[in-house]
Formats: structure tokens, C-alpha cells, sequence
């Protein structure tokens, strides 16, 4: 298969979830391998920040980027969305630090990117394909994830809290899964009783209950009368991000990825591993 790019550029607006700044950002056609490159244009013309897990820096409840100094946080909705919609090559300028966080989920992202196309480029696309099986884990935490070998891309994704309203969710997403349908809409989501203590560490300043849902589980309800999409939205959330986070492996994957209460810190460090040992 042939790699993509934009067919045409598109714009979006917004806050950033945790800085709570408003931005502006633009998607952009990009040549023949040149991968996923964020542009903060506030900072100047040459700063760049390329889409790898190597420039992971910061993983408290988003995956942040850095490069040089110059940092891009909560990228990874729209990097399972370049990723899942086959968008191999784009340049996404930014006039501030943090990806808008639009309505939580990756469904904007996709609606505008299935609106302005793709354009099939002149080079083969290139995989990381899995060689063997392998398990990253954290005992502390009990979570983990394993790879094996497959011939295309599977993930079964297990989710377990300790909340009446959550409890153990899976979701699997494969080739006759619809992301733009089936995981895409599904939207970010936290506590009520976590909201105060991550507001004190600087963190969700741009939330609300328009772009993420707050699970009351004393109340055993959703606040603002919000309602599930589907009965294990919260796992496919957790789906989502995986997703967005293993695109920084910098090309799609071949192979079955298990997950068991992952999280973004779990993830960018498992898919280290697993390329620092010849495993992706």
C-alpha cells in the first residue's frame, strides 16, 4: 500500500484540556515520508516537534511531546486519528502548546479529515511489524501489555476500576471495527472526586462537561445528565488513547496488542521497550 497525506488543509479551534489556552490548529499536506510533525508557530518558523515515542516527556493524564525545548501536549486523539484514517504524512501547526481538546473525543478530528480527503503519495507505506511475543508490565499497578505476531493490527483492551459506575469494561478494535463509528465518538472522562486535587496541579483547567464526562459514583450518575454512547465507552476511551499512543511507533503495526488497565505512562513506556528490543 501507498502512503497518504492530506488532500487539502483543515483548521480547528478550541482550549487545550489542561492549559485551558485557546488555540488555533492547522493540518497540513506533507511530502513522501515525512511522518507526523507538529509546528508551534508561536515559538517560530523551524520549531518542530516530531510525532515519535522518543520525544514522550510528560505523561499525567495526556501524552506530552517535547523537542528542543518547544512541547505539545494531549496529541493523542488526533494521532489515532491520522493513524486509523491511513494519514501517513501531515504537517499540524499549532499557535500554542496543546492540542484543543474540542469536544473529548476523536470524532471532530475525523469528520474533518474524511471532509478534506486523502492523496495517495508515491511511496510504499512502510509497518512495524511485531516478531515475537512480549509482555511489559507494572506490578505495582497490575497493568500491562503484550504483543504477538499477527498479520495486521488487533487490540483487546481490558479496563478495571474500582467504581459502580465503571468496573471491567473490554474493547476490541480490528479490521471489521469502524473507528470512525466505534471508537472515534468516545469520549475522555474522570471522577468527580479526582476533579478538585488534578485542578490543584494545574491540570484540567479547559475541562468541562463539554468535552469530557465526570462520573459522580456516589450519586451513580454522570454529571450534567450525560449519557454512555455505548455501554463500554469508557473502555473504548481507553482504546483511543492506546491507539493514538502507539502511533508515535512512527508507522502503523502489525501485530495483536493486550492491554490490561493501560494508561498513557503504561503505554509510550511499553512501546519504548518494545522498539529498544527489536520487538516492534
Amino acid at each position: 500500500m501507498k502512503q497518504h497525506t492530506l488532500a487539502s488543509s483543515c483548521v480547528f479551534t478550541g482550549v487545550g484540556l489542561h492549559s485551558g489556552k485557546p488555540v488555533e490548529m492547522r493540518l497540513l499536506p506533507a511530502p513522501d515520508d515525512y511522518g507526523i510533525v507538529f509546528q508551534r508557530t508561536d515559538l517560530g518558523e523551524e520549531v518542530f516537534v516530531h510525532a515519535t515515542v522518543a520525544n514522550v516527556s510528560k505523561t499525567r493524564r495526556s501524552t506530552e511531546l517535547a523537542e528542543q525545548g518547544a512541547k505539545v501536549r494531549t496529541a493523542e486523539h488526533l494521532l489515532a486519528a491520522l493513524r486509523c484514517l491511513d494519514v501517513d504524512n501531515v504537517l499540524v501547526q499549532l499557535n500554542a502548546a496543546e492540542v484543543p481538546i474540542l469536544d473529548g473525543s476523536a470524532r471532530p478530528y475525523v469528520k474533518a479529515l474524511q471532509e478534506c480527503g486523502l492523496t495517495e503519495q508515491k511511496t510504499e507505506r512502510r509497518y512495524r511489524v511485531v516478531t515475537r511475543h512480549a509482555e511489559y508490565r507494572d506490578a505495582k499497578s497490575g497493568s500491562s501489555i503484550v504483543v504477538d505476531p499477527c498479520d495486521d493490527l488487533i487490540v483487546d483492551l481490558t479496563i478495571d476500576f474500582k467504581s459502580p459506575m465503571v468496573g471491567r469494561q473490554q474493547a476490541v478494535y480490528d479490521a471489521t471495527v469502524d473507528f470512525a463509528t466505534q471508537i472515534a465518538p468516545c469520549r475522555t472522562f474522570c471522577f468527580y472526586r479526582e476533579v478538585a486535587w488534578l485542578r490543584l496541579f494545574g491540570l484540567i483547567k479547559g475541562g468541562s462537561l463539554d468535552n469530557a464526562l465526570v462520573i459522580d459514583d456516589r450519586k451513580k450518575a454522570f454529571l450534567g445528565g450525560k449519557v454512555l454512547q455505548f455501554d463500554n465507552e469508557l473502555a473504548r476511551h481507553k482504546l483511543l488513547d492506546l491507539l493514538g499512543d502507539f502511533a508515535l511507533a512512527g508507522f502503523p503495526i502489525r501485530g495483536r496488542i493486550t492491554a490490561c488497565k493501560p494508561g498513557h505512562k503504561l503505554n509510550t513506556q511499553a512501546l519504548q521497550y518494545f522498539i529498544s528490543e527489536s520487538i516492534l
